[in-house]
């Protein structure tokens, strides 16, 4: 899983991408600090991981793992080349997801690129130069497509989509909210890798104060919420500042710096809870004495697929699945007493795989 984290300059991009991958991409409160996009690879917390690991005294353990990017502060005009323009823009057409770092704190030391603190005013502005990105390369499709749409059905069909999309987004609109008229239509808006079809997760940076409360008092984050909930997007509330330290905190100095504020999870965890939901993602594992492990799928993966992403030999010669809760196992203390209580499920190519299973892939090539 990718995520590009983008926003304006100075809205604590750079803080909150720092202390997620602790990376020490470079933070300086002027405008475009961050040339090259920076990126971090991450582990998902996953406390089944170590639990299974120490049950089978596994040589190693292996989570889940989400790549960050960070890319520079975007203006007004990037679509045009303002700032520094494209180079960014298209490193965000790369990402899964995006996260979009919203500045809802007032600190006078603290330079905002429009002079104000405003989060709507930012994310038009974001969004705005998103579209006329898109518009760019639909038009360029439009002109190949126009060329053979007289003598092709599809074709033709295609540029009635291309020209309704135009439109929809001629008006200020995000591609994820056009709606299509059947799939081919669908499959084709997905396939032009527009950046406001991907989803969006906001992260609302509020000060220290607002922190504890999640942010229910401030007048930022409660238009950010609206906002999001008319988007389809998810939203979380961090502060950048606070994440920072917590990064460099060890577990059990985490856990007592977040009590104290009054917090259940990091931003970081947040942030992973919000990004599986909105992309639909899972994860099984897979555990024994060499390795315990979490792999990433779609929610709705059926098991021959979910064997395939640890290798395609195991998805080709797919055989049975042995699948067992993690829960189960844990409390039965191993597979074979788990098997002996009937919990564990001989299941085939139509099993559809859920979130915590456990499973252990025969196969034959």
């Amino acid at each position: 899983m990718k995520l590009g984290i983008v926003g304006l300059p100075n809205v604590g991009k750079s803080t909150l991408f720092n202390s997620l991958t602790k990376a020490g991409a470079e933070s300086a409160n002027y405008p475009f600090c961050t040339i090259d996009p920076n990126v971090g690879i991450v582990a998902v917390p996953d406390e089944r991981l170590k639990l299974l690991g120490d049950m089978y005294q596994s040589k190693k353990v292996t989570p889940a793992v989400i790549e960050f990017v960070d890319i520079a502060g975007l203006v007004k005009g990037a679509s045009k080349g303002e700032g520094l323009g494209n180079q960014f823009l298209s490193n965000i057409r790369e990402v899964d997801a995006i996260v979009h770092v919203v500045r809802c704190f007032e600190d006078s030391n603290v330079v905002h690129v429009d002079g104000s603190v405003n989060p709507l005013r930012d994310i038009e502005t974001i969004n705005l130069e998103l579209i006329f990105s898109d518009l760019e390369i639909l038009e360029r499709r439009m002109a190949k497509v126009g060329k053979g749409a007289r003598m092709d059905k599809a074709l033709a069909k295609e540029q009635s989509l291309l020209e309704r999309v135009k439109a929809h987004l001629e008006e200020g609109k995000l591609a994820r909210t056009f709606e299509t008229e059947d799939e081919d239509e669908q499959s084709l808006l997905a396939s032009y890798n527009f950046l406001t079809y991907k989803p969006v997760i906001f992260a609302a940076n509020v000060g220290e104060d607002d922190l504890a409360e999640d942010g229910a008092g401030n007048e930022g984050v409660k238009s950010v919420r609206e906002f999001a909930k008319e988007s389809g997007s998810e939203v979380f509330v961090i502060c950048a500042q606070i994440e920072q330290e917590i990064a460099e905190l060890d577990d059990e100095e985490k856990a007592m710096f977040l009590e104290d504020l009054g917090l259940k999870e990091s931003g970081l965890e947040k942030l992973i809870k919000a990004s599986y939901r909105i992309l639909g993602l899972q994860s099984f594992l897979t555990a024994g004495e060499d390795e315990t492990r979490a792999w990433t799928i779609k929610i709705g993966t059926k098991a021959p697929q979910a064997a395939g992403k640890i290798h395609t030999d195991f998805e080709r010669g797919f055989i049975k699945a042995e699948v067992v809760n993690y829960k189960d196992l844990l409390e039965q203390g191993s597979l074979a007493a788990a098997r002996e209580k009937g919990l564990v499920g001989m299941e085939g190519k139509e099993y559809v795989v859920k979130d915590g299973d456990v499973i252990l892939f025969r196969f034959n090539v």
